[in-house]
């Protein structure tokens, strides 16, 4: 009897697997590097296997829910040991510094980094995991009317970042008016 539960553990767990994998890896790689969201990914499907009788039905937002929280443990940890070496180097300190990367003057880039972290979440499920309101706000944990009003907002606010005008179009005055 218990080979028979494990099977269907087993069988509903693929099922699963083969939904969520390849979106959660590409979550994942938009947000942080190779080797950490391969990492991340892994114990995203292990806790689907540990809490597979919890999974809903739209297994999709849950999981990324899930993929949000093993990469939020990461980076508290990348953290920690980046705390570290820096303890480390106020004792011994290396015998040179190498500079770090560029940043990057791709003017999306620039405008990203110049949202809140929660503006850009929000825009990233909708533009990159193309999730619509509803579902980011399962993501996020918010309601599905919430999730459309920071939506917007955040479109808002990137328009601005970008530089551009707040008319849809593109066009600077409404062409209704302009006609009168």
């Amino acid at each position: 009897m218990t080979g028979v539960r494990e099977g269907e553990r087993a069988a509903r767990f693929h099922a699963v697997a083969a939904v969520v994998v390849e979106p959660v890896r590409r979550y994942l790689h938009r947000r942080t590097d190779a080797d950490t969201a391969e990492d991340v990914l892994s114990e995203t499907l292990l806790v689907c296997w540990r809490r597979l009788d919890d999974i809903p039905d739209d297994v999709l937002p849950w999981t990324y829910v899930v993929a949000r929280n093993c990469l939020a443990n990461a980076d508290r940890s990348d953290r920690r040991q980046a705390r570290l070496i820096g303890r480390i180097r106020a004792v011994d300190p290396p015998a040179t510094a190498t500079p770090g990367p560029d940043s990057a003057d791709d003017t999306l880039d620039r405008a990203f980094a110049s949202l809140s972290a929660d503006d850009a979440e929000v825009l990233r499920l909708w533009a990159w995991e193309d999730l619509a309101p509803a579902a980011i706000g399962t993501v996020l944990g918010i309601t599905p009317n919430a999730a459309s009003i920071r939506l917007h907002r955040a479109k808002q606010r990137l328009r601005a970042a970008l530089g551009k005008s707040d008319h849809p179009d593109g066009h600077g005055q409404d062409t209704e008016r302009s006609r009168g």
